[in-house]
């Protein structure tokens, strides 16, 4: 299925006009230094949920489905560990929604992705997709697994061209097994994989040209078509991926890294406070050795001056910017966000978490259709929904009620009527209905 230029962009949350930029969160962290309280801002205050699942501002509610456990359109039960996700439209009036599955191979207590070995890329593995079938009225109608046999599927990114681009966030090899280990692996891992949103279960290709890390999480600028990608490292890079045939990424492409004019191997982590809100110019040098032995691609990187970011996660393409997460950046460590713009080769700061109890660590995050951020908490106690409006102010749209696990797969249907999240554990799709506004 190929969307259009303007459903991706409806799909991605930016607005015809492009003009959100970066100000709104610039405002966040003016607000959060300042010590504002962010009670009242939004939607209005949470309010408890009888249910025990997920407090949410008045006049919100939720369906939640395709647990883990719950038996699948297709007879095998709902796999553990939802993780990324995203929505593409459906059709008579459905969303798609592609789920990814954190889970490593043989977890005790787990409902891996089920498949024959045939359609695994590696039999010893249980991570991967599964699609969902939601109504206009938020119901389930079909899921299913659409991806089988990969490791530690924790983000990704929807395209333009109707797929979901799947990360593994592990460089297991078989070179590295030991014996009796329930961790070994057949086959490298690190790949991203491209999952259909139309389909059933599709058969495993590693994109090798995309690169072999510890992937996280991609967003693909809709005009360029090229692919950015974060790394989920403490010492990670950002990369950019120029693919020679955007509709076919199996043919290859230059995997290129940021670097900071000025600053060679800058660590973003540290000092950067100071330049926030600045748009700084970058460069990008080419990767060559995209399929390394072992997990050294990003040492040429910065060998080549690339700059470091502290554990690159959620990224999303909105509002003519691509943003991404840094979920352990910054002075005290508890989550930056940045925004590349690729019209004049800049990246700009736009905020830092200076208490955990203003942003504890982010991870995945999305851009609404009416302008708002989104940011998922994987951090320490409780753990909500952030929106970041576009009149700059911050608030609390989604409390975990069930537990501290953390929030993630954030995503707006393509009509904007409802969002979608998971809770990871013990693994909940919800889909939040309401006055958006």
């Amino acid at each position: 299925m190929a969307l259009s230029r303007r459903s991706f962009l409806t799909l991605a949350g930016a607005s015809a006009a492009g003009a959100f930029m970066v100000s709104p969160l610039e405002a966040f962290y003016a607000r959060a230094t300042r010590g504002q309280s962010t009670n009242g801002a939004g939607f209005g205050s949470l309010v408890p949920d009888p249910r025990g699942l997920l407090d949410l501002p008045p006049g919100f509610t939720y369906k939640a489905f395709s647990k883990t456990g719950d038996i699948m359109s297709d007879g095998n039960p709902v796999p553990g560990d939802h993780d990324g996700m995203a929505a593409f439209p459906g059709p008579r009036d459905t969303t798609i929604l592609v789920r990814n599955h954190e889970l490593s191979p043989n977890q005790i207590n787990k409902f891996g992705v089920k498949a024959s070995d045939s359609h695994k890329y590696d039999p010893l593995c249980l991570g991967g997709t599964t699609t969902l079938i939601v109504d206009k009225n938020g119901n389930l109608q079909q899921d299913y697994a659409s991806l089988a046999g990969t490791y530690r599927n924790c983000a990704g990114g929807p395209t333009p061209w109707g797929s979901w681009i799947s990360c593994e966030e592990n460089t297991s090899t078989p070179a590295g097994n030991k014996l009796g280990d329930p961790l070994n692996v057949s086959k490298k891992h690190g790949y991203n994989f491209e999952v259909p949103v139309r389909g059933r279960l599709v058969k495993p290709v590693p994109l090798v040209a995309m690169g072999r890390f510890n992937h996280e999480a991609v967003a693909v600028d809709p005009v360029s078509r090229y692919i950015y990608q974060t790394e989920d490292r403490g010492d990670s890079c950002f990369y950019r991926f120029r693919p020679q045939q955007p509709y076919n990424l199996k043919a290859g492409g230059i995997l290129e890294a940021l670097v900071m004019k000025g600053m060679p191997t800058v660590n973003t982590s540290r000092g950067f406070l100071s330049k926030k809100g600045q748009p700084l110019a970058v460069e990008w040098v080419k990767i060559e050795d995209v399929d390394p032995v072992e997990d050294t691609l990003r040492q040429e990187a910065q060998n080549k001056g690339a700059a470091i970011f502290n554990r690159g996660e959620g990224a999303w393409y909105g509002n003519g910017l691509i943003y991404f997460v840094c979920t352990s950046g910054g002075e005290i460590g508890q989550g930056q966000i940045f925004a590349y713009n690729p019209a004049d080769d800049t990246l700009t700061l736009v905020v830092e978490s200076e208490r955990e109890s203003e942003l504890d660590n982010p991870d995945n995050i999305t851009v609404a259709p009416f302008g708002d951020l989104f940011l998922c908490e994987d951090g320490n106690g409780e753990q909500f929904i952030v929106g970041v409006n576009a009149g700059g102010k911050i608030y609390k749209f989604a409390r975990n009620a069930i537990n501290t696990s953390e929030f993630a797969g954030v995503c707006f249907s393509p009509d904007g009527s409802k969002l979608f999240l998971n809770i990871q554990n013990p693994g909940i799709t919800f889909c939040i209905q309401g006055a958006w506004g």
